[in-house]
């Protein structure tokens, strides 16, 4: 997995020992960019012609997969997620109505755009920097299509802070935002990287995407992780406070003066008993019937969500993983479409 990682620096220095020109590496990046987003684009035109052209839909769920694990502290297995997560929603084991009674295979609830190719992308030597700047045009591409709204597969919980940020600028203001998680990710730069998982709300208040921040089911948090939701007003609800917590978090009500709310998902928000592929176990998490009372309940015009971290290679028994991340991707598409 590391040398999967390390690939797309050893490209740039083969083509750095081979005396390539600077600016013929970077056209040759920017062909490949302009390819990536012209795919996303071109996805996103024919789902949202489908959708107006059938009518009646206000706002409809399109999935966008970002499958990138190289900013996890820990396991990069993230980046192997999406196509597990689509093929556990269709694999026929269920059928394809959510409990709120929404019909997946109407395109008109759910549409699918594809995954920005981002293994491609740092094959070529694309930094961090412009991946980011990647993965926000590839969201706001979707979202030029009425009346598409990004349901975003992830990846590693990096991915939050670009999508946040494409979603608050499209609408031209900042969010409020349910986030689910064992973990604040809240930290300056984990290990150095401004970009890792553990830091991507931070880049988000730091931007001033997000008005208010609700992280529920926290239960691994260092003194930084605290000091970090003091200094950004964040509202940190802790698993070790649930029971008191319980009523006020299953009849949320958010978003009134903001552009809307965007819903984050960790898959470890849950109890490991309930979701075991991932990457970072953490006992004492929610139930998930928890958490769809907390989704369900939820008054809010849902603009955007996504479902991060699980981690196919920890997904050992029998895809049970698999199944409750597409069971959130499920109940969030209910959520956001109308």
């Amino acid at each position: 997995m590391a040398n999967i990682g390390k690939r797309a620096i050893h490209y740039l220095h083969k083509l750095s020992a081979a005396n390539i020109p600077t600016d013929l590496i970077e056209k040759g990046q920017n062909r490949v960019i302009d390819a990536s987003l012209t795919l996303i684009r071109e996805r996103a035109k024919l789902k949202g012609e489908l959708v107006r052209a059938l009518g009646g839909a206000v706002a409809s769920s399109s999935l966008l997969g970002i499958p990138l694990g190289h900013n996890s502290s820990f396991l990069q297995g993230p980046a192997f997620a999406p196509p597990r997560i689509r093929e556990a929603i269709w694999d026929g084991s269920t059928n394809s109505t959510t409990e709120e009674g929404k019909e997946l295979e109407d395109p008109r609830v759910l549409t699918d755009v594809g995954d920005v190719p981002v293994q491609e992308l740092r094959d070529c030597g694309v930094n961090d920097d412009k991946l980011m700047h990647i993965i926000s045009e590839s969201v706001k591409l979707v979202m030029e299509e009425e009346p598409l709204r990004p349901l975003v597969l992830g990846g590693d919980h990096s991915i939050s802070y670009p999508v946040v940020r494409a979603v608050s600028e499209k609408l031209g203001g900042p969010v409020d935002i349910l986030h689910l998680d064992a973990h604040p990710d809240i930290y300056h730069a984990f290990e150095g990287n401004k970009y890792s998982h553990a830091s991507s709300f931070a880049r988000i208040m730091e931007g001033g995407y997000a008005r208010r921040l609700l992280q529920v089911g926290i239960r691994s948090i260092t003194s930084e992780g605290r000091e970090q939701g003091k200094k950004f007003g964040v509202e940190q609800y802790e698993m070790r406070t649930f029971s008191k917590d319980r009523s006020f978090l299953e009849n949320l009500k958010l978003g009134e003066g903001v552009k809307g709310v965007y819903i984050s998902v960790d898959v470890d928000c849950l109890d490991p008993a309930f979701a075991p592929g991932v990457s970072h176990i953490e006992p004492g998490g929610l139930s998930f019937r928890d958490v769809l009372n907390i989704l369900h309940n939820l008054q809010a015009d849902v603009v955007g969500a996504d479902v991060v971290e699980f981690n196919p290679q920890r997904d050992t028994v029998d895809g049970m993983t698999a199944m409750v991340a597409a069971k959130l991707v499920r109940e969030l598409t209910a959520k956001i479409s109308k």
